[in-house]
This record gives structure tokens, sequence and C-alpha cells, in this order.
């Protein structure tokens, strides 16, 4: 018997020493990257980001992950590592932040984003600056950084080690042997680290459809740089707040072409300072102008680097497009430049703001026209130089749909891999990891979308959001009623008001006939018995939904108010 116990316990013993991940965002969908990395009593997350609401999420302003598994084990959670700074990977701190509290380790841009976005919720928190090759700790875990190019500065993979296992984990990704900041990725220090053995890789898939390389951020500046030597007038782009690089590329050939530059929307101003004070944007301070004094300059004298290269409405380049902004009108001499590719999703928006600054007599140079955008993730080819270089027992993809995941899979196991050594997981679902095997144990962890609407973070679920698209789809109808509470008789009443339903005005007979119909079915209802006012309501609304799709083929929102006078 004592045997057996102890058996168990050194069973037990070898569980909580596994290496477990658990991602709880970023797998089978783009955005809301987070990863949890157990080992032991010890917990780490990767990123924490946000994404955009989907079309048929009305009203939600941002989708974050499902913290609760973290909450659960908050006792265990050491440090949150952040691989950079785009939205996806850091705009879900602040809401973690407001629940536990957790040290962030990132490099100094990515720190200094984050920091910027926890002033707007008035938070803080306690910041360690992490550098390209140094390694650090946190408890057990040994972390290295490795420099990584992307479409925004500082940008690092991480090599984590523990006495269980070891894991590298791409970040997002691509091959730029001609960087911006001329600071390629360190493949030296990537084959050094295949050599000392990898057990899991964990790897961005975003782009693991699309054959051949991602081409180099220089392509974009070449396409730019003829587009300032043409155009003679004012020069409006818009391009990604935090796509630093892209930024710098520009005003180097503001600085080249003698002309002034002006920064136009929130986050853009606020990166740019950002990334100046912080030694990531080099210009002289000269070449800067308010946008308040750009009168001031002809329009062969400036450039306007704005937000809105998504089509947000209420981005600075919408409102430009629809004669809104305070400062900057179109004109017909403008060149507006979209360097960017529309998100899925976005096409429709972007076209739209296009479409509205070609009516004002722009030219407008967006996607289909010239090579001004590059994708900051890597290609099948450079997939298969990181896979060559790292080696890896096992691999998992991440960061991509459903179709992303398991191309990169495909590709892995062309590459040579075993298909038993590659494991396509789901969001909640947890990989354990030690010397001898890998197993795979599905929905862990709660990992649903938390809607955030507003100040409400979670209040919205799909009833809501089911009942927001039937009001967007057919309308309101209300209907108050007044009854004796003892007989139930109608005193007064029906009373009807719709909103996104029908025109009143244009159909008074009709909503004559639904009052009869609303009167009907309440006496019908008394007199077969039914007093209670919540049956009656019910009663109401059923009835009156059938009636009214008889009628008119639509399903309006039917909101009921029955009042009892008690005489």
């Amino acid at each position: 018997m004592r045997r057996d116990i102890l058996k168990l316990n050194r069973r037990r013993n070898q569980e909580t020493k596994n290496l477990k991940i658990t991602p709880l965002g970023g797998l089978n969908e783009i955005g809301k990257n987070l990863t949890v990395v157990e080992y032991g009593d010890e917990m780490i997350l990767i990123d924490c980001g946000l994404s955009f609401p989907e079309n048929e999420m009305l009203g939600i302003d941002i989708v974050i992950p499902d913290f609760q598994y973290i909450l659960d084990n908050q006792e265990k959670l050491k440090g949150l590592v952040i691989t950079h700074g785009h939205e996806d990977h850091i705009g879900a701190i602040p809401y973690l932040l407001k629940m536990v509290d957790v040290p962030l380790y990132g490099t100094k841009l990515t720190l200094g984003l984050v920091g910027n976005k926890l002033k707007e919720h008035r938070l803080t928190a306690k910041n360690h600056i992490i550098t390209a090759g140094k390694e650090f700790k946190i408890g057990s875990f040994k972390i290295e950084p490795i420099r990584a190019t992307h479409s925004i500065a500082d940008a690092v993979s991480l090599f984590i080690k523990t006495p269980s296992a070891k894991i590298f984990h791409t970040g997002d990704f691509k091959v730029d042997y001609t960087p911006v900041d001329g600071e390629p990725m360190d493949f030296g220090r990537l084959a050094e680290i295949g050599d000392e053995g990898v057990d899991l890789l964990l790897a961005d898939s975003t782009n693991a459809i699309k054959p051949g390389f991602t081409r180099s951020e220089k392509v974009v500046g070449e396409t730019l740089e003829g587009i300032f030597r043409q155009v003679k007038g004012r020069i409006i782009i818009a391009t990604f707040s935090s796509n630093v690089h892209r930024v710098q590329k520009i005003m180097n050939l503001a600085v080249r072409h003698h002309r002034k530059i002006a920064v136009s929307g929130r986050s853009m101003d606020n990166v740019v300072k950002l990334a100046s004070d912080l030694g990531y944007l080099n210009v002289p301070e000269n070449y800067f102008v308010d946008l308040k004094n750009t009168k001031n300059y002809k329009d062969n004298e400036l450039i306007v680097i704005t937000t809105g290269s998504q089509g947000e409405p209420m981005a600075a380049l919408s409102r430009m497009a629809n004669d809104e902004h305070r400062n900057v009108k179109i004109k017909k001499n403008d060149t507006v430049i979209f360097s960017s590719t529309p998100v899925p999703g976005n096409e429709k928006t972007v076209s739209n703001v296009v479409n509205k600054l070609y009516e004002k007599g722009a030219n407008v140079i967006y996607h289909d026209i010239a090579d001004i955008h590059v994708s900051g993730h890597a290609c099948q080819e450079e997939l298969k130089i990181m896979h060559s270089l790292i080696r890896p027992k096992h691999f998992m993809p991440v960061h991509g749909e459903t179709r992303h995941l398991i191309k990169h899979a495909e590709l892995a196991e062309s590459l040579g891999m075993k298909r038993r050594d590659i494991h396509i997981l789901d969001n909640g679902d947890q990989l354990c990891i030690d010397n001898k095997k890998v197993t795979v144990k599905t929905k862990v962890a709660s990992a649903e979308d938390i809607l955030v609407d507003g100040l409400g973070v979670g209040d919205v679920g799909n009833v809501v959001l089911k009942e927001r698209k039937q009001l967007s789809e057919a309308g309101l109808i209300s209907i108050s009623v007044c009854i004796d509470g003892n007989t139930g008789e109608i005193i007064n009443g029906p009373e009807l008001t719709t909103n996104g339903f029908i025109y009143v005005k244009e159909n008074a007979v009709f909503i004559e006939e639904m009052r009869a119909k609303a009167a009907k079915i309440i006496r019908d209802a008394v007199l077969s018995g039914v007093t209670d006012v919540n049956s009656l309501k019910t009663k109401l609304k059923e009835n009156m939904k059938n009636y009214l799709f008889q009628k008119t083929k639509r399903h309006p929102m039917i909101i009921p108010i029955i009042m009892e006078v008690w005489r």
C-alpha cells in the first residue's frame, strides 16, 4: 500500500513538472493572441491581444480573450512577456490588468506602446525592459528574446527553457534581408538554438497559404520614391501608426524631397511622439509642422501622414473624405496614398473612402494600383527557413485561421516531420510536453470571445447580439395597454409605437388593424383564463409575431407593455 502511494505521488509530481501550453486566443482566428505557459506551480503569459468585431457583432467595439483560466490560476502567474506592439498582441492588456496584477516584459518600444494604452485606462504596471540576445529569468523560465523582422520595430521571437522542455515561439515574423533599420533576423543564433535542441516550435501561420517569399519593405520604399518624384501637389499618406519602419521611410522621403511633415490622427500622433522620444524615429525637428499651420505652406511643400488606412469612420482620413476634418480639406491636386492593404472585412469601408476621395478630384493610389504595402508575415519559403533552422521535435502552428494552421502543418510534414509530431490545437486546448512525450487535452480552459461594448466587458452575449441584429433588420414595435386588475378588461389602448418597421403616416390603416388584433389577442387570452400579466405579455408577443409575419414577412422586435389598474 505504501509503495503504491509513493508511486502515485511520484506520478503526480512528474505531471506537475510537465510543461503545459494553453492557447486562449490566436488559433483558428487572426487576432486575440494569448498563450499560457506553465511549469510546476509557475505560469507566464505570451502576449495579450484583441481582435476586432465581425460584421454581425453590432455595436461591439473590440473582442478580448476569456481570462477565466488565468484568474483560476492567478497564484501561479509570474509575468506577461510581449513579442511586439501590435494591437492583436497588446490590446487586451489593460483589461487583464484590471483583474490581476502581473509584471510586463517587453522591448523598449513595445512597453512604450503598452504604456500609452495604460494611460488611457488610468492604469500602471511594473515594467521590465528586455533586449534581443540577453537572456532573462521569470521563476523557473529562462527566456531569450531573439531579434525578429516584422512590420513594427523591436519585435522578438522567444526561446523559452525549463527543466522539462525547451520551446521556441517565433512571434510574428518575416525574413527581410534589407530591413529599414538595417537589423535583419539573427540567423546565426537561430541555427545555434536548433543545435541546442528544441522540443516544441510555435510558429506564425498567417501567410502559410502563400507560396514564395514576402517582399521586403525596400520594395515599398522604391515605389514611394517614384511617387514623391512625380507628384507636384500635396501628398496625404495613410498607414498603420504602429508601422514605425514605414513611417520612418515616409519621413526620410519627405526630407529628401524638401517637404514639411504634418501628422493627423490621435494614434499616429502618439506613436510618432513616443517613437521619436525613444530613438526609433529620426527626423530633423524643423521638418515637423503643426497641422493647424499647413495652410502657410504650398502644396508641393507638404506631406500629411494620417490614420484611417482601413476606412474607419472616425479616423482622420475618413473625416477628410467626408469634409469633416477641421484642418485638411481634400483638393483636386492632392495625391492620397493608402500604404496598406484592407484587413479582411474592411474592404467595403476602404472602397467607400477611396470613392469619396476620387469624387473630390484627388489622385488615389492604393494596393490594386501600386506596390505601396508589404506583409509583415512569413510566406511558405520563409517558414521553411525557420523550420530548417530550429529543427523541432514537435510543432504547433499558431496565429492563423483553420486553413492557415492546416497548411502550415502540411508544410512541416513536407519538410520531413512526422504527422504524429504536429499538433493542431484550438483555443482552450492544452498541450503537455516533457522530455519523453507530448499529449494534448481538449477544452481544458474556457476560451470564449469576450465582447467589449463601451464600458461594458462581457455583459453583451449572443442573446443581446441576436436582438441587435433583429432590430437592425426589421425594427421594433412596442404595444402598450392598460387593463383592469380584477377583470382583465381593457381600460385604455392598445397604443402602438414603431421604430424602423413601417412609416406610420403612410400606414394608418395597417396601424389600426394591428391595434384591433392586439386587443383581440388580450381579450381572447383573458376569456380563456389567462390573468397573469407575464403570461398575457407572452401571448401577445407570440400571436403578434405570427400575425405580422403573415402580413409583412418581417420579424420586428415586439415589446409588450401591460399595466394593471386596480379599482
